[in-house]
């Protein structure tokens, strides 16, 4: 007789040891015909026993990654899928002044974050559901740098204004700037409202909130963005992260810059272009990720291909050739951007980039703003730069370099 698949049955242990539904009436109705009750119990008592022990044991729990290190998690652990961005802002009454509230406000966000990301974290709303799998990173704006006089990279200065840029100054900015990532928005939910009241208690003043997702993609593969491209592919190995990413050796070493940009895309009209039409403008192929001139997702574009007419392979507007190291003396930036979907009508990227300097950032947008394919379809509303402060010790907090 066929078993039902959810009651099938363990071959190495006898019928009466575990059976599924038919298996029960039949045993039940024969235990009924001879009117022998206590064998019924002793049958029901055995299914019980035998199911329990068929039930899988739960997964082991997932740690949580370490806060404390010479580097911020936020940076050097993989990327997460969704992230909250806040910029928090400080008083301006006098430099002795401020230096302490700045002491203050590190100090309550480090020992906020420590614990929020621990595998013990105090808030109710964090526990009973596993790790957090919480990362994040705190960065000292270049406004505050300057007016207090920070140990802060020599090249630290907030953008300058782009063609085409139409920056909301309200949502771009911040003395302070911090990216919480983790594996799902609960989590980011109460870290951020935890950061925040730490930070006001300590003297801060929130400035904005942008939240971000990626999309769904198998462990080790690019997301892709909203115009359905990949996007992060060309980021740098970890040799090139030490000599393009991280600090020099010395007081900077363990820190980068962030540049975060804010940039909203016509999703719908990108996408009313001829498919062969956005591949040219990116400078690779939709549907795999693999540049114009390559076999391979991970090829290096070969922005100098031509072909039999004279013209470029990968267009002289493309996407991919305006940012190629090529074009900037093989530097390279890591980029973790996100898509956001704040309506409708406001839905694009949230450009985030880790580099040594952010002049770099400069010289790539300067060809971009101008030149890029892309640039009808989007628009850059929000930015802000942050220098990404070297990792805690235990027992010690962010800053304390400054």
């Amino acid at each position: 007789m066929p078993t039902e698949p959810e009651n099938a049955q363990d071959p190495a242990r006898p019928a009466s040891a575990g059976f599924g539904r038919r298996g029960a009436l039949l045993a039940a109705g024969a235990v009924f015909a001879a009117g022998i009750g206590a064998a019924a119990d002793d049958l029901a008592r055995k299914n019980l026993t035998a199911t329990h022990e068929r039930t899988p044991a739960a997964p082991p729990a997932q740690a949580a990654t370490p806060f404390h290190g010479p580097r911020q998690a936020g940076v050097t652990a993989p990327q997460q899928p969704a992230t909250q961005l806040l910029a928090l802002d400080l008083p301006q009454t006098s430099t002795a002044a401020d230096r302490q509230t700045l002491h203050t406000v590190l100090d309550a966000l480090t020992r906020t974050l420590a614990t929020a990301a621990s595998d013990a974290p105090s808030d109710a709303r964090l526990q009973g559901v596993g790790t957090t799998r919480l990362t994040s990173l705190v960065g000292v704006g270049p406004g505050l740098a300057t007016r207090l006089g920070l140990d802060v990279p020599a090249g630290l200065t907030d953008l300058p204004a782009f063609p085409g840029d139409q920056l909301d100054q309200a949502r771009s900015g911040g003395d302070l700037l911090l990216q919480l990532c983790a594996a799902d928005r609960w989590t980011l939910t109460v870290v951020a409202e935890l950061a925040a009241t730490a930070a006001r208690s300590a003297g801060a003043t929130p400035r904005w909130s942008q939240s971000g997702f990626l999309s769904v993609t198998a462990p080790g593969t690019t997301p892709r963005n909203l115009f359905g491209f990949k996007d992060g592919t060309a980021n740098p190995d970890p040799a090139q992260d030490e000599q393009f990413v991280w600090g020099p050796p010395g007081a900077h070493q363990n820190g980068t810059v962030l540049v975060y940009r804010r940039i909203r895309m016509d999703v719908a009209g990108f996408a009313a272009l001829p498919a062969d039409q956005r591949d040219r403008a990116i400078g690779r192929r939709e549907s795999d990720g693999v540049p114009l001139t390559g076999t391979a997702e991970h090829d290096d574009p070969d922005i100098y291909a031509k072909n039999p007419d004279g013209s470029y392979v990968i267009p002289a507007n493309a996407h991919v050739r305006l940012t190629s190291p090529r074009l900037d003396g093989g530097t390279r930036m890591l980029r973790r951007s996100y898509s956001y979907d704040d309506g409708p009508t406001d839905r694009g990227l949230l450009f985030c980039a880790f580099m040594r300097d952010a002049a770099q950032f400069v010289r790539v947008q300067d060809r971009l703003a101008t030149r890029d394919a892309l640039t009808p379809f989007l628009q850059h509303q929000a930015s802000a730069v942050a220098y990404v402060l070297p990792g805690a010790a235990t027992g010690g907090r962010l800053g304390e370099q400054l």
